[in-house]
């Protein structure tokens, strides 16, 4: 409390309301699975359009397991993110599967626990301008951020010059250019050129004796770091040695792989960079290193910048050297040679009748494939699991210590509210049925670790009402719910009709109907909006042997269109029967969880007591006053217990403040009966 040690008046604020409860959000879901690009370890970005999802994670065309275009399989998280956003979605994160094609032992016997997630990278391979194929790009090293059959792209380099900025009337004799950045230089006509002379410096800065600011240019292979080499031209040298120094620097076109490419369009184009390794090079211009980084320290650069671009160069002119004696686009030799005719603006060519022609644009750029990238093998139920880097995981070795891949990584993100794992259940009836059972029960065991969480199942692909009811059978979880049959739909890839499982319209249903109603409403009776029919169309008498069972269909009906009509849960206990029960009380628990941390390590007594009873019971009056409770009263929709009744003196003594909370909770009106009966009128006279 103040101190008052001196006469005088002292305005104080204090506050005469208790600290009010928020509800939380409820529909923020997360998906796992794989896609054709995007992050594998660490926490997921969160995306809220389908848009975001394509320039992260490569779009829904097919992916590739086995590294064979034979094998391509539907995109089902790619679907499945397009029908959460067109059903009513908002918030979701998606968490990628990769699982390494199999390496090859000594032997040439396939071993799957030697393969590993960068083996799908693709890495440049030049076998269209190199005589050998394969051969790598010297000291520089280029690969697709992450793997996949996406990363096989094809990268275009323009070498741009600009004007001569040599000016011996000015000093210092060199105009707009910084420290670090690469020229191209022309010896004067009566200028000795020095010895071990190229035509390519980078900048360095110095100062004279009196202080005055200048230039130097220094050679490849010059470390920045060192003291200058013997074929530095000085300050004093440039009027003499020098007629043109022009600066150099490059543009990189990245072509884009896929029909829909995302709201960046493809081709990407990153102008105007500079040569030096950006970890020497702090210049105003952006280098290549740091636009390609392999470690960005902005989490932007690492979702939407899809190449990796490294070099063992320790100053710019070595990179423009390298890069620059690439054949070019034009077959008129190397970029080196159209920089030299740049100079003069023509280029005489070699053939039968040499002539002069303008320098073009093609000229100046060289190509770059990228290849080896690979979709992986379809991921089972380890990595849908998923590990920690650097504990010794036999399959992602790449990573700071302690990042998470998986549902692992998803533990990490506290406003997930919904889990689905849409494709998983594919082949679930057939060679993948051990995986795709395992993975349910991880997406359950999951939720019921996280307890505010529910997961949306999907049923196995082409099963029938027999199969469906043996796959429930081995179900039993109030923080899950099961749904049948897939759902019929447009493929926008192929443009034919497509199965496709029904997580994805669920979790879109379950995210509008929180929205519109409340989460307390069960997430049935909606119209499903993107379907064109289902695999299986059932019919009442069916839905009557699965509804008990906890199976919720999907069904159509004439004048209705095609509908969601159940809302159970796979639980044996009667009390959490329909799922909105228990992501209602999720919703309650975690709000007065979240909006009442204030009370920690207050004093634990009547004052504290009334104060969170209190904000309690003014959270529960304002759901019951929305109608999200049930009862004509408060008295009737809740209670909020805190005092000497709820706890001993022992909690008292070891710290432990217990409030008792109990709610009316509002079930649906599944079933709808009218009685009618006929009525007899007594006439009288």
């Amino acid at each position: 409390m103040p101190e008052y040690l001196a006469p005088g008046v002292f305005v104080e604020e204090t506050s005469f309301r208790h600290k009010p409860i928020e509800g939380v959000s409820t529909s923020t879901t997360a998906f796992i699975g794989p896609t054709r690009d995007g992050p594998i370890l660490g926490d997921p970005p969160l995306l809220t359009s389908y848009q975001e999802y394509q320039e992260v994670y490569g779009g829904m065309d097919p992916l590739e397991f086995g590294g064979s275009s034979s094998d391509d399989t539907i995109n089902f998280v790619a679907q499945a993110v397009r029908s959460y956003f067109e059903e009513g979605g908002h918030r979701l994160y998606v968490a990628r599967t990769f699982a390494p094609l199999a390496h090859n032992d000594e032997s040439g016997n396939p071993q799957i626990i030697g393969g590993d997630w960068s083996d799908g990278i693709a890495r440049w391979s030049d076998a269209e301008l190199d005589s050998t194929p394969g051969t790598p790009l010297g000291e520089i090293q280029i690969r697709a951020r992450y793997p996949g059959a996406i990363g096989n792209r094809l990268l275009t380099l323009t070498f741009h010059m600009g004007p001569n900025i040599l000016d011996a009337t000015q000093n210092p004799v060199l105009r707009g250019v910084e420290r670090f950045e690469v020229v191209w230089v022309s010896f004067a006509g009566g200028g000795q050129q020095p010895s071990g002379a190229s035509r390519l410096y980078w900048v360095d800065r110095v100062f004279d004796a009196q202080g005055q600011p200048g230039y130097r240019l220094r050679v490849a292979g010059d470390d920045p770091r060192q003291t200058p080499g013997p074929h530095t031209i000085q300050n004093d040298q440039l009027p003499t040695v020098l007629s043109d120094v022009r600066v150099l620097s490059v543009s990189v076109t990245i072509e884009g792989r896929g029909r829909f490419q995302g709201r960046f369009d493809f081709p990407k184009t990153y102008e105007d960079l500079t040569f030096h390794p950006g970890q020497l090079a702090p210049t105003a211009r952006r280098t290549l290193t740091d636009a390609f980084d392999s470690a960005p320290s902005r989490q932007s650069t690492a979702l939407y910048v899809p190449i990796v671009l490294q070099t063992a160069h320790t100053d710019g002119a070595q990179v423009a050297a390298e890069l620059a004696q690439r054949s070019n686009l034009a077959n008129t030799g190397s970029i080196l040679d159209a920089l030299a005719d740049t100079v003069t603006g023509f280029h005489l060519t070699s053939d039968s009748q040499p002539r002069q022609v303008p320098v073009t644009q093609q000229m100046l750029s060289t190509r770059i494939e990228l290849r080896g990238g690979n979709d992986g093998l379809r991921p089972t139920a380890d990595e849908y699991q998923g590990v920690e880097a650097g504990n010794g995981s036999l399959f992602y070795i790449d990573g700071p210590q302690g990042t998470k891949s998986g549902l692992l990584t998803l533990e990490d993100i506290e406003d997930v509210s919904i889990l689905a794992a849409p494709g998983s259940t594919f082949g679930g009836l057939n060679g993948y049925q051990l995986n795709a059972r395992t993975i349910t029960g991880l997406l359950l065991s999951h939720c019921e670790r996280m307890r505010y969480r529910v997961a949306v199942l999907d049923s196995p692909d082409g099963a029938i009402v027999g199969e469906i009811r043996d796959e429930r059978a081995r179900l039993d979880s109030k923080y899950g719910a099961l749904y049948y049959p897939w759902v019929r739909a447009f493929d926008p890839i192929s443009e034919n009709e497509i199965a496709l499982p029904p997580s994805g319209y669920v979790t879109g249903i379950y995210a509008r109907s929180d929205t519109e109603r409340g989460v307390h409403k069960a997430p049935a009776n909606e119209v499903i909006r993107l379907a064109t029919g289902f695999e299986t169309l059932i019919n009442k008498g069916q839905q009557e042997v699965l509804n008990p069972l906890g199976i919720n269909c999907l069904r159509f009906f004439e004048g209705r269109g095609f509908r969601v009509w159940g809302a159970r849960g796979i639980t044996s206990d009667g009390e959490w029967k329909y799922i909105n029960l228990r992501r209602n009380f999720a919703y309650l628990g975690r709000s007065i969880e979240l909006g009442t941390q204030w009370a920690v390590f207050e004093p634990n007594a009547e004052e504290l007591w009334s104060n969170v009873r209190r904000a309690v019971e003014d959270f529960l009056y304002n759901e019951w006053k929305n109608t999200r409770l049930m009862g004509v009263t408060p008295e009737e929709a809740f209670f909020v217990r805190c005092d000497r009744t709820t706890m001993t003196q022992d909690d008292i003594d070891n710290g432990r403040l217990i409030c008792l909370v109990g709610v009316a909770l509002l079930k649906p009106a599944e079933f709808v009966i009218f009685r009618i009966g006929q009525k007899t009128l007594n006439f009288s006279g």
